[in-house]
């Protein structure tokens, strides 16, 4: 079997998506959309085609070795989004060629079914924020979730007033009223703190026990990390900016935080998620995928949660049950997925939707992610 072709989609506005075909009638589907960077990952897998066409596509590790390392430089967001997009795809054509769910090439699953949390907050207290929160919960609690994630909305400057920090502190404490105590609330915080503005804020929400805070500071200075994880009475998490297992060494073995966060669609691909994991076992650190865009990013998630001891919870948005996708939407039952039984990652792509061009209006620059953003006093940029 020879790879043939790599054909890229981009069906939304936000989506980008890659099939490689094979001389064998088999194509393997992934998501290659990088959030906030929508033109350049395209360019980067069209260079790997070159390499690609002509190869077996079952040297799965082979293939991942050969990527990243025969060039001079490696990894960054671009290089490592457009690898893991590869790297998802030969898995799944991988499965469909053996006739088997791809987790069963990758070990086994160690678990029967995937526990997800789901986006869902208060961040306005006023009556009608207030009502469209209780809208939301009212419609996610029928699936059944056992844990959502929220955060502080908006920009944040290195420190900020009391009636800022406690209008967050109510709407927290406000959730776990509603929600009771056996549902788990989480908080990302999407490294907009300094240390000691996230150890403030974190210590004043510690009696709502939450389940973790993500990203309370920026995770490139691990030392700063560290310092927050030192001071706060519950689990911090990081890992959704980090790419492959280099980039985790240091959060790893310094035990920075109580639970990564890799992206699977960023981190280099279903392989390089298990070896991030299986690394993070050493340490008791517990990996909870962090995916934020569609149903194929969702399944080569799933891929690796189903096979590692260490896996805590999957992020789960909206758009990643389907999206309109996929010919049967991933389903949440009592807030799990359960493992699938058909050949491949468990996705059964409409091609129609799927091979569909985007006509609506292109994103500009990053205007997919809000475009520009500053802070309103004094105009100075800050951070997403």
């Amino acid at each position: 079997m020879k790879i043939t072709h790599v054909e890229q989609f981009a069906p939304k506005n936000r989506t980008r998506l890659i099939r490689i075909g094979t001389d064998a009638g088999i194509d393997g589907w992934a998501e290659s959309t990088l959030e906030g960077k929508p033109k350049s990952v395209p360019a980067v897998i069209d260079e790997y085609a070159q390499y690609l066409i002509g190869k077996d596509p079952l040297r799965i590790e082979h293939h991942w070795q050969q990527i990243y390392r025969s060039a001079f430089f490696r990894g960054g967001a671009h290089n490592m989004s457009a690898l893991a997009a590869v790297d998802a795809a030969l898995w799944d054509i991988a499965g469909k060629h053996y006739g088997v769910p791809s987790y069963k090439l990758m070990g086994g699953a160690v678990r029967d079914r995937i526990r997800v949390y789901a986006h869902w907050g208060i961040r306005d207290l006023s009556d009608e924020g207030l009502e469209a929160s209780r809208k939301r919960l009212d419609m996610l609690q029928k699936k059944g979730y056992t844990a959502y994630k929220a955060g502080p909305a908006g920009p944040w400057r290195a420190h900020e007033p009391p009636s800022r920090i406690d209008q967050f502190v109510e709407a927290a404490y406000k959730m776990r009223e509603w929600v009771g105590p056996d549902v788990e609330l989480c908080f990302d915080f999407h490294a907009k703190m300094t240390p000691a503005l996230a150890i403030e804020v974190c210590n004043e929400i510690k009696g709502m026990r939450p389940m973790f805070v993500e990203e309370p500071v920026p995770q490139e200075n691990t030392d700063a990390l560290k310092l927050v994880s030192d001071h706060v009475p519950f689990p911090i998490a990081t890992g959704e900016r980090l790419l492959t297992r280099w980039e985790f060494r240091e959060v790893i073995e310094k035990q920075c935080v109580a639970l990564l966060q890799p992206d699977v669609a960023h981190c280099g691909g279903p392989s390089e998620l298990k070896k991030i994991a299986n690394y993070a076992e050493v340490y008791y650190q517990h990996i909870m995928p962090h995916c934020a865009i569609g149903p194929l990013a969702l399944g080569a998630c799933m891929l690796v949660d189903a096979v590692v001891p260490n896996f805590l919870i999957q992020e789960q948005v909206d758009a990643g049950l389907g999206n309109g996708l996929l010919k049967k939407d991933w389903e949440v039952i009592d807030g799990h997925i359960p493992l699938w039984e058909t050949p491949g990652l468990g996705v059964e792509v409409d091609e129609a939707e799927a091979t569909k061009e985007f006509t609506g209006e292109s994103y500009g620059y990053h205007a997919e992610l809000g475009g520009e953003t500053y802070h309103e006093n004094d105009g100075s940029v800050a951070d997403w």
